[in-house]
């Protein structure tokens, strides 16, 4: 099964200020495209996993990027080797963040330390790329954690994760 994969992430940006005789601004734009042929390679992938979720309060959701609890939409299992990108956006309801995290115990080292994580505010979204990949190592280096910050409510999720079999 062949897999393309179209990634844009575009900022504009533009700061103003009145003087007295006009205005003057100042624009600022950043735009990186990834367009991906399926393959193993830098620049490819060929697999793909997609969650619409949600993490009762004071919960944590573990994916094992190695084993067979993650199914594509034809019901097989995705088994990742490299990550090569992951995007998250927390529902913008939501009143607590979501926590992605590298476990402390078997995460991918997709942050610097065990333990690290990046916090995604409601209605926020988390995108990272890694063109040549993260590796990913059975039992040893293949959790992904995320995590519903606090108590009371649950928050809801849509997930993508872009990687290689091999």
């Amino acid at each position: 099964m062949a897999l393309t994969t179209r990634f844009v992430s575009t900022m504009d940006s533009t700061q103003t200020s009145a003087g007295d005789l006009g205005t003057a601004t100042f624009p600022a734009s950043l735009t990186k495209t990834y367009n991906w042929t399926s393959g193993f390679g830098t620049d490819q992938a060929d697999r793909m996993w997609s969650d619409t979720g949600s993490i009762t309060a004071s919960s944590t959701t573990t994916l094992d990027l190695s084993g067979a609890a993650l199914l594509d939409p034809y019901g097989a299992a995705v088994v990742f080797v490299k990550l090569k990108m992951l995007r998250l956006e927390a529902a913008a309801a939501n009143v607590n963040n979501v926590l992605v995290t590298r476990p402390a115990s078997n995460g991918v080292p997709i942050f610097s330390a065990a333990g690290d994580q990046a916090i995604v505010q409601p209605g926020g979204i988390l995108e990272m790329v890694w063109p040549a990949g993260v590796t990913v190592t059975a039992a040893t280096g293949d959790l992904i954690d995320l995590v519903n910050s606090g108590a009371g409510t649950s928050v809801a999720y849509n997930l993508i994760l872009v990687g290689t079999s091999a």
